[in-house]
């Protein structure tokens, strides 16, 4: 497969494990990743993650890299919010795709209003005006109309609005199964190939053990789902 480039913004919204996976699977698939991050997002990395920094040993860990590792060898790049001259805030950077995830309200509401305050923000309305794929997976809950109207607005002007909400027809036994399935769907929106479960064929092929241990929650499995 063509190496292809991918943009991965993280806000402050709670969610540090999709895009740690998200960012794995990227490099994992022999892609290039350019990653920015909010001032909150770092703080969400180090409250979720236990990341000090993203530098050096901090980035590596992100990617899952082996320790000691250089990110850019991997392909992993990484721009400070504040370098607003960084090659992703510029039209002329060409790419595959942009995530934010998670995206907090406020960076919707940012992204939405064409505030470029952050970098993660200059680069999302940059892929917005030259027509190239925005992704928002959005995690923060319940919505106000504010929210909602941002999300309009996103979807109006071509980005994708994926909210970080599991499906759990998996039957899935932990917290991180429950990650692959949203960065799994985040991934294949963005065209990465993975082998993360998301597949409602996986459910009816290989979930025997599962549909048995899901057997005596009711006869759930026979309503019509109206």
């Amino acid at each position: 497969m063509t190496n292809r480039r991918y943009i991965v913004g993280i806000t402050g919204a709670s969610g540090a494990l999709y895009a740690k996976r998200v960012i794995t699977e990227i490099l994992r698939a022999g892609h290039e990743c350019h990653l920015c991050i909010t001032p909150f997002g770092h703080r969400l990395l180090h409250d979720e993650l236990g990341l000090e920094s993203v530098s050096g040993e901090g980035l590596a860990a992100l990617a899952d890299l082996p320790a000691g590792a250089d990110p850019r060898r991997h392909g992993l790049i990484y721009h400070a919010t504040r370098d607003v001259g960084a090659p992703i805030g510029s039209g002329s950077f060409r790419h595959d795709g942009m995530v934010v995830v998670p995206c907090s309200s406020r960076s919707l509401n940012t992204i939405a209003h064409g505030v470029g305050e952050t970098l993660v923000a200059r680069a999302a309305n940059v892929a917005l005006k030259e027509r190239m794929k925005l992704i928002i997976a959005h995690r923060e809950a319940p919505l106000t109309l504010i929210d909602l109207r941002a999300m309009e607005t996103l979807a109006l002007c071509g980005a994708i609005i994926c909210p970080c909400n599991p499906g759990l027809y998996l039957l899935p036994r932990t917290v991180g199964e429950i990650v692959d399935f949203v960065a799994g769907r985040l991934l294949d929106l963005l065209g990465v190939e993975h082998g993360l479960k998301v597949r409602w064929e996986d459910h009816l092929v290989g979930g025997d053990e599962r549909k048995v241990a899901g057997e005596g929650a009711g006869d759930l499995g026979s309503l019509s789902g109206d």
